[in-house]
């Protein structure tokens, strides 16, 4: 996959830019400049390329700034083509010449230079001072507005002539969509850094780096899958700032998105009420909930059977849909448990992905009536049950047929997941039971 890195400094528009290319609102879009601090990729639907949004380029010696300037450099180094963003509005800038002079130092890649917010036309006579940067004639594009997007797929048609394709994103659809969720400094970037091998994303000792939910495809322990790094998300009293805010909803908006979310907490800290909070959602959104108790390391060994015990009780007994929640111990810094929870991850998700024969689930059915008979209806009258079947996957959702009662208590209901879970293998699983009434064609109407 050729990879198209857009790149300039700060408040240029690049995120607004890398959300029209790709079709999505994936990168996080605000007026406020150094937004954006991790490198995004996504898809450019039907060419095989990836195109990715880096950090505003800074000239910071430490801190946050400098980190995403440099991973935004390491990005430049592996372009096949670069999109260098200025903003029209503004003019040229003594910045906009120093990262021009870099670019040219740092890679051979074809450059394309976008004069960004030039809707209007009074900035027409202003385009001949961007010559001085060195990338030939500029460009003019509004990203906001979708103006001049046509000359960037030519600029790319031209570097790639046979890379379109129908196809170009098929292959990401089909790979296994993890989200990793959780509180502030957890460790959520931690464990993407562990599980890629690299520093890709920035890791500071301090809440509210991460941003931007940042997909990454790679492939641990055998499966090709797209990671996805979100912000922290903190109670809702705690959040002040509209970017912060922003980004706590792209979090969510993660849990739809992922077939599998990962719940990072802190092992030496007390499950606070805003991560069963998160793992509510996750339930009812009926994905594959997996809870990482990050900093294993740091228990001390002595309390830590006593610790993940209460924790298992914790998360039982708040949520119904589910029989046996999957918390896994890790170190997300030494790498301690973390192939053994992505080994654990792989197996529900293939279990998530198989249906149940008929004929065992009402088997399975038929042994729980016998144990334990279903209660009457309010009106005194036997409930029925005559027939089940699995109808749904992610949640895993059984239907069942029933005669003669008008409702059925959720305590049965209850009762009839827990045995259906546990002799499926599903306990792991959020599972819905469904009931569809038999319309008895004597009653009257």
């Amino acid at each position: 996959m050729l990879k198209l890195i857009i790149a300039g400094r700060p408040n240029t528009g690049k995120s607004t830019l890398f959300n029209a290319l790709t079709g999505t609102r994936d990168a996080l879009v605000h007026d406020r400049p150094g937004v954006t601090r991790d490198v995004i990729s996504g898809q450019i639907p039907n060419r095989a390329w990836t195109v990715m949004d880096t950090a505003g380029l800074e000239s910071a010696k430490s801190g946050i700034a400098a980190d995403s300037t440099t991973m935004a450099m390491d990005a430049i180094a592996t372009a096949n083509a670069i999109l260098f963003v200025v903003d029209g509005r503004v003019g040229l800038t003594p910045a906009d010449m120093e990262w021009a002079r870099m670019l040219r130092r740092k890679t051979r890649a074809p450059v394309l230079l976008l004069v960004n917010k030039t809707e209007s036309a009074r900035r027409i006579e202003d385009i001949v001072e961007f010559y001085k940067l060195g990338f030939g004639v500029p460009v003019m594009i509004s990203a906001e507005h979708k103006i001049g997007i046509d000359a960037i797929f030519n600029f790319i048609d031209k570097i790639a002539p046979n890379t379109k394709s129908s196809d170009s994103t098929s292959g990401a659809s089909k790979k296994l969509k993890i989200a990793i969720l959780g509180q502030p400094n957890v460790g959520k970037s931690t464990l993407v850094n562990q599980v890629l091998g690299q520093r890709r994303q920035i890791v500071i000792d301090a809440p509210g780096i991460t941003r931007d939910t940042v997909k990454i495809p790679t492939n641990f322990y055998g499966r090709d899958i797209v990671l996805m790094d979100t912000a922290g998300l903190r109670r809702k009293a705690g959040v002040t700032d509209d970017v912060e805010t922003l980004s706590a909803l792209k979090s969510l908006d993660a849990i739809d998105k992922a077939d599998v979310v990962i719940l990072v907490v802190d092992a030496t800290r007390n499950i606070e009420n805003q991560a069963l909070g998160i793992a509510a959602r996750v339930y009812e959104a009926g994905k594959i909930l997996c809870v990482a108790l990050n900093k294993w390391d740091l228990v001390e060994p002595e309390i830590r059977d006593e610790k993940l015990l209460k924790l298992k009780h914790q998360f039982s007994n708040s949520f119904h849909q589910i029989i046996k929640p999957l918390i896994l111990a890790i170190s997300a810094e030494r790498g301690t448990g973390v192939k053994n929870m992505f080994r654990r991850i792989y197996e529900q998700w293939d279990i998530s992905n198989t249906d149940a024969p008929t004929s065992l689930i009402n088997r399975i059915i038929e042994k729980l009536i016998d144990a334990r008979q279903p209660p009457m209806s309010r009106l005194k009258r036997p409930m029925k049950i005559k027939f089940a079947r699995q109808t749904g996957r992610h949640p895993m959702k059984i239907t069942i047929n029933v005669g003669g009662a008008s409702d059925i208590p959720e305590s049965y209901t209850r009762y009839l997941r827990r045995g259906l879970a546990s002799a499926l293998h599903w306990e792991h699983l959020p599972v819905v039971i469904e009931y569809k009434k038999d319309e008895n064609p004597f009653d009257e109407k």
